[in-house]
């Protein structure tokens, strides 16, 4: 049976990936640091979920604390680490920079020392779709550029893409990061936009409309997500013996490291997005429509081809029918 040690089970992605490995058999111990950045009720509700199966332990402790995660790691002796633990939020990196330097560079640095001193099987790591920043065109690939990140958010996702890439180089660390793509779904985040939108359409309260509704995102199902990282696990990148790479890969010529965009290669209008919640609610949205926010981007969109010639998957559920289970959840969990 793999061990899988999981940073971050008590958030979002963490959670689902979770329980999804649990449900194959796997035996999952999970690290997170129960911040405040949003409710911890509702991240102490994922771990009691979690913990109702017999292959899940959990630790709670922030990644800054090197001495904690490596006793852990060592105790539970992984197979495969996936990091999805990080200081979340485009915008609250505007306010709060250095939590973001903390948590996202130098806690990945002390899980990167785990895995090479541990010499695990796989090392998997989140970054976002946001390292493309001011890149224009479309859709997304893994092998352009990725230099003009317009966030300490982002420019810290990009940061430890290279770390691990000097990792792998180095100590000859499978690493493969993925960048998601605008993931949503059912115990979804309270920050992000489905759940304020639903939130405030239930509730009659206004919504912020950023850049008057001209926006696009690749709205990505998080079960969707967590099928490909499933997938990607068993695609264990090797370092090219001649530095040869076939075209469309973003494997290393250098170092056993990949790329992989996980997302739904649908750009999706924010205003439809909006409509399928007032259709699914039965209720008009009270719009307020406001500029563009400093650091965000007017479009997003994954070539997922990669993701498809690796693992023989594409993400592929309707935006309409994620947003209805979406909206299911939102009333059960708050009794609406």
């Amino acid at each position: 049976m793999t061990r899988v040690l999981i940073t971050g089970t008590a958030g979002f992605v963490g959670f689902h990936l979770a329980k999804a490995l649990l449900a194959e058999g796997f035996t999952v111990h999970g690290y997170d640091g129960m911040t405040d950045y949003y409710d911890v009720a509702l991240k102490e509700r994922r771990h009691q979920m979690l913990l109702q199966s017999e292959g899940f332990s959990c630790t709670e402790g922030m990644l800054e604390d090197q001495a904690l995660f490596d006793r852990v790691a060592d105790e539970f002796a992984p197979d495969v680490i996936v990091h999805l633990a990080a200081q979340a939020g485009v915008r609250y990196s505007l306010e709060n920079p250095r939590a973001y330097l903390d948590a996202n560079v130098i806690g990945t640095f002390n899980v990167m020392e785990a895995a090479r001193r541990l010499k695990v099987d796989h090392l998997l790591m989140a970054s976002t779709s946001s390292v493309y920043g001011a890149n224009e065109e479309m859709p997304f690939d893994e092998c352009e550029k990725a230099d003009t990140q317009l966030t300490i958010y982002a420019a810290t996702k990009k940061a430890t893409e290279s770390m691990s890439h000097a990792y792998a180089h180095l100590w000859d660390l499978p690493v493969t990061m993925f960048r998601f793509f605008t993931v949503y779904g059912p115990w979804g985040r309270p920050d992000m936009a489905l759940f304020k939108f639903t939130k405030g359409i239930l509730e009659g309260t206004p919504i912020d409309i950023y850049n008057h509704g001209e926006m696009y995102r690749d709205f990505t199902y998080v079960e969707d997500l967590v099928r490909g990282i499933r997938l990607l696990i068993d695609a264990v990148p090797v370092r090219p013996e001649d530095g040869a790479v076939e075209e469309g890969d973003s494997l290393s010529p250098v170092a056993p490291w990949r790329v992989v965009n996980i997302g739904n290669s649908d750009k999706v209008r924010l205003l439809d997005f909006i409509e399928a919640i007032e259709a699914e609610t039965g209720t008009k949205a009270i719009r307020n429509y406001m500029d563009m926010q400093p650091g965000d981007v007017p479009a997003t969109w994954a070539n997922a081809e990669l993701l498809k010639r690796l693992t023989g998957y594409r993400p592929a559920t309707p935006f309409r029918e994620g947003v209805a289970r979406f909206v299911a959840w939102y009333r059960d969990y708050h009794g609406v």
